[in-house]
């Protein structure tokens, strides 16, 4: 088992244990302990084999022992009696945003709740918010996050969905009744978020088509079988429907099964305007005996010039404006996976990341980018483990030795996500932040502000002189968390008097600021820097959801500074132009 699974499980542990009420030391025990594995700088196998393990601060025999179990087992007892000795309704709370594990054990404690739905009960009656540290806001919230967690549920992030039907897909390609095999619906269209997986084939024998797609390993639940359609229910409780159709139909269909509700209803009514039937089944032209011709296409392009129309990437088709763009053949030339050459949120073990800064940056190198910028926390996160003024400082003369040394090829800009305290100011002074390549500045706690309040905060941050670019600005946690009340119009206008950049934040749990406002605000003159926020070399990868969303918001290469090559990135971080 690797560092990061084992001190993912070590994690875990702290927080069933304060759902028990352990000695609030053991508690923190664990948690100290997972991050000291993942602060590691070394290899783990190595460690285990030099019996150094307790020589690690933060690590003592037992949790050593238990380590060790882990690497060479993949198993622990302790954490599965644990698990086991815990009502499973308590640690599903767990997914209730802003329900912690001591708010629960005082939930479970002084009213004897066991489950989500006895919680719902209990705060439709009011007796949440008579508990001693409760009332009636945080009853509220309580409410509020039942609610969006039973809808969250019917929902994936767009990232694990597309890792889920990957694998379906390339099988489907082996097939040998498979001539054309695409994903469709919102997973093709680069939704943030996906309900059910839509796949379309093209084939004359569906029969083993079907046979093979119910009978795979992955499927739980077969939910219809059919000729030419069945639906799955795949591990993860996520729907798969895959539906075959003949070839002369197939683009036809992947068009239909693409295309928001919006967009087709768009295209089906300038396809009537021309005298032409569109629909999944193929384009028919009426003609003068009022018969009923069909035309024939082998690609969506060609489908597209039939009416008249330049291609339109899948990721716009939303009925937003779309088809106008592409009827005057003014749609942008979208960026593209490899137009990105660096990026500037990522994290090390100085903070809360899990790879070391050379780690990071021999990640970096091997995605082919020309320069990596690190952005760890601020001293105000301490949940985070945030730097403080000295250990800033060590940080930046690491990089500038690393550079020196010439070891990568990629060159490493010194930076900080800054916290953005409740009264808009910053976490350093500007005189620390002046001696940084640059500087991200972001909102990590007081969410609950109004909306006047929170923008007025934001803005005054941006206003500082030595403000690069604004991190993940609502805040929201998808499928987790709404963003939190912001002006974002007033952000964007801000930004922009300010030559601050705002972040297309790439974790596939925040893609953050949302596709629907880039358009817009591209038009206005705004910057966009795709950050994958990776808080490890995995993490790096992220910046492919950041790249699908900047597609959605209609975003060109030149839109994004971290498009640009080195030297330009480096004459824009010191003249800000």
């Amino acid at each position: 088992m690797k560092k990061e699974e084992i001190a993912a499980i070590l994690d875990e542990i702290h927080v069933l244990l304060e759902l028990q009420g352990e000695n609030p030391f053991k508690v923190r025990a664990y948690q100290t302990a997972a991050r000291a594995l993942e602060s590691l700088d070394k290899d783990l196998e190595s460690i285990i084999e030099e019996k150094s393990l307790e020589s690690i601060k933060g690590i003592g025999k037992a949790l050593a022992e238990k380590i060790e179990t882990l690497y060479h087992t993949g198993q622990l007892k302790y954490y599965d009696d644990l698990k086991a000795s815990i009502e499973i309704g308590l640690i599903e709370m767990l997914e209730i945003p802003g329900l912690g594990p001591k708010k629960i054990k005082a939930i479970h404690d002084r009213l004897g709740i066991t489950s989500i739905r006895e919680l719902e009960i209990a705060c439709n009656h009011g007796k949440i918010a008579l508990l001693e540290g409760f009332g009636e806001k945080t009853q509220e919230k309580i409410l509020s996050g039942i609610k969006n967690k039973e809808l969250y549920r019917k929902r994936h992030l767009w990232w694990d969905a597309n890792e889920i039907i990957q694998p379906i897909i390339e099988g489907l390609k082996k097939l040998p009744q498979v001539k054309k095999v695409e994903a469709a619906g919102s997973l093709r269209r680069k939704l943030e978020t996906v309900g059910d997986l839509d796949l379309l084939a093209a084939g004359e024998q569906p029969k083993p088509i079907m046979d093979w797609f119910i009978g795979r390993k992955e499927v739980i639940e077969i939910l219809a079988h059919g000729e030419t359609k069945s639906s799955v229910r795949l591990q993860g409780g996520i729907q798969a429907d895959l539906r075959v159709v003949p070839l002369k139909q197939f683009y036809f269909a992947l068009h239909h099964f693409t295309g928001s509700k919006d967009h087709n209803v768009q295209m089906r009514s300038r396809a009537l305007g021309m005298g032409y039937s569109l629909s999944e089944w193929g384009l028919k032209l009426e003609s003068r005996e009022h018969e009923l011709s069909e035309v024939i296409v082998k690609s969506e392009a060609e489908l597209f010039k039939k009416l008249n129309l330049s291609y339109i990437e899948p990721e716009l088709r939303e009925g937003m404006g779309e088809i106008e763009y592409a009827q005057k053949g003014d749609l942008p030339k979208l960026i593209e996976m490899g137009d990105i050459r660096g990026a500037f949120h990522t994290h090390t073990v100085a903070s809360d990341g899990r790879a070391t800064l050379k780690e990071m940056v021999s990640g970096a190198e091997a995605l082919g980018w020309e320069y990596l910028g690190i952005a760890d926390h601020s001293k105000s996160s301490f949940q985070a483990n945030g730097l403080n003024e000295e250990r800033l400082f060590q940080q930046v003369k690491d990089i500038k030795e690393l550079n020196q040394s010439k070891k990568y090829k990629a060159h490493v800009f010194s930076g900080i996500e800054c916290d953005i305290l409740k009264d808009g100011s910053l976490d350093f002074e500007e005189e620390i932040l002046k001696q940084l390549d640059y500087v991200v500045v972001s909102i990590h706690s007081g969410f609950g502000m109004n909306e006047e309040d929170m923008t007025k905060r934001m803005v005054k941050a941006i206003e500082s002189p030595y403000v690069t670019m604004l991190g993940h600005l609502t805040g929201r946690i998808l499928l987790q968390r709404e963003g939190y009340a912001v002006n974002v119009a007033k952000v964007i206008d801000a930004a922009i008097a300010n030559n601050v950049i705002i972040e297309l934040n790439s974790n596939p749990k925040r893609l953050d600021m949302g596709w629907r406002y880039w358009h817009k605000a591209r038009d206005k003159g705004l910057k966009c820097s795709i950050n994958p926020d990776a808080h490890s070399v995995q993490n790096l990868a992220y910046y492919i959801a950041g790249v699908n969303v900047a597609r959605k918001g209609w975003l060109r290469k030149e839109d994004v500074i971290n498009t640009c090559g080195l030297k330009e990135v480096k004459k824009y971080l010191r003249k800000g132009i």
